[in-house]
Formats: structure tokens, sequence, C-alpha cells
């Protein structure tokens, strides 16, 4: 089994939230998963940033708030 760090991308209304997890690969059809803890952190984050709630979205990782260009 092999562990690899990758960033994923939480998208609520007009924030993301850049959560750092950890891929497991192995030799299942599954692979590569994420563990049950990272999921939940995901949830977690997506769940502070539906409900605006930016202060505990930040524990799980870098928040940006997205804005609209425009245009010329």
């Amino acid at each position: 089994m092999k562990r690899r760090k990758k960033t994923k991308y939480v998208h609520e209304g007009r924030y993301v939230a850049e959560v750092d997890v950890e891929l497991i690969e192995d030799e299942s059809e599954w692979s590569p998963y994420l563990s049950v803890d990272d999921a939940y952190k995901l949830d977690d984050a997506r769940g502070a940033l539906r409900r605006g709630d930016l202060a505990l979205a930040s524990r799980y990782g870098r928040i940006y708030e997205l804005r609209p260009v425009a245009h010329q």
C-alpha cells in the first residue's frame, strides 16, 4: 500500500477550500481512495463553507473567495 499527498478543492457558493489529503493506492479496484478521516475532513470543510463559518473551514485548509471578473 502506498500513500501520496494530494490537494482537493471544495467549492461552496462563493468560497473554495484548499484541503490537503492523502490518497491511498493499492491493488484493489477502488484505488486510489481517501481514508475515512480525510473524507470526513472534506465533508466538514464543505459544511462549514455552506454555513458561512469561515473560521471553522479554515481549520481544514486555505480559504479563497471567488469574485467575478468584470468584462471589458
